[in-house]
């Protein structure tokens, strides 16, 4: 897998094939934020699908979605059902997202985890504790909250993106993105995104939509976040507390211009 470079002007470009394309994307997601995660993608172009029932899981990931998000927040038995029902192997499988959430924390989750890695996630997303427990080499953070730094995770997530020839991309103050060869820093973002409900899992279905029209999962997976980060800047601005930041995000998703991009874009 050749390196791969990423600038501002390539975020651009995904981020107009999104709202061109207006991807569908499947979400079996976490019950707590499904509202949050359809709003966000919808603010960015994206359709949202919130099939995750075991009966229509499969025919919906093979015959209908451009991409899938799978996000272990709240796997209660039917939900998981609907997750193992999906045949991630077929050929008609679109791209998809794991999103490990508190893996390494509780049994339950961890196990699907590990179960779902071994179908080669197109993108693996997640906090640094999350990604670190994933391969193996920890042992989860606090509940949902990453104890380690973004760059401790940079040796897991080029294992694991190894592993699954795809793309891991880790959360943080920093975000790092890699593949088996290449790795990208996103140094946008706003500390507000850690004071909502739904920051994360709905950057995993962002991740989704961009990783339906994109080259590469590393390529997808990094415009994503640096467009969720942008747009996360440009909310913080104008919100007057987590409450309002939450609406001003979908807003500044649904406007985000080409020159905020080239204006603001930390990329490395």
């Amino acid at each position: 897998m050749p390196p791969v470079s990423l600038d501002a002007r390539t975020v651009i470009e995904q981020m107009q094939a999104v709202r061109e394309r207006q991807p569908l994307i499947q979400c079996l997601t976490n019950h707590v934020t499904t509202g949050f995660v359809a709003n966000v993608l919808l603010a960015v172009g994206a359709a949202p699908a919130m099939v995750d029932s075991a009966g229509e899981s499969e025919i919906f990931a093979r015959e209908a979605a451009d991409g899938v998000l799978v996000n272990l927040g709240t796997p209660h038995p039917a939900q998981c059902d609907g997750i193992r029902a999906i045949d991630y192997g077929a050929d008609t499988m679109p791209p998809w997202v794991l999103d490990p959430v508190a893996v390494g924390s509780l049994p339950v989750r961890t196990a699907l985890a590990q179960e779902l890695l071994s179908h080669s996630p197109t993108v693996i997303r997640g906090n640094a504790s999350e990604i670190v427990a994933l391969a193996g080499s920890g042992h989860g953070g606090r509940g949902v909250d990453s104890t380690l730094g973004t760059d401790e995770a940079a040796t897991a997530a080029r294992d694991l993106a190894a592993r699954t020839h795809g793309a891991v991309a880790v959360s943080g103050p920093v975000d790092l993105i890699a593949d088996a060869s290449s790795t990208v820093r996103i140094a946008n973002g706003d500390p507000m995104f850690t004071e909502i409900t739904g920051g994360g899992c709905a950057l995993g279905a962002v991740t989704a939509a961009f990783v339906a029209v994109s080259p590469s999962p590393l390529v997808g997976a990094a415009s994503a976040a640096a467009v969720y980060a942008i747009a996360g800047e440009k909310a913080a601005g104008d919100a007057a507390g987590p409450g309002t930041f939450a609406v001003h995000l979908l807003d500044a998703l649904r406007s985000l211009s080409a020159a905020d991009i080239m204006s603001r874009a930390d990329i490395s």
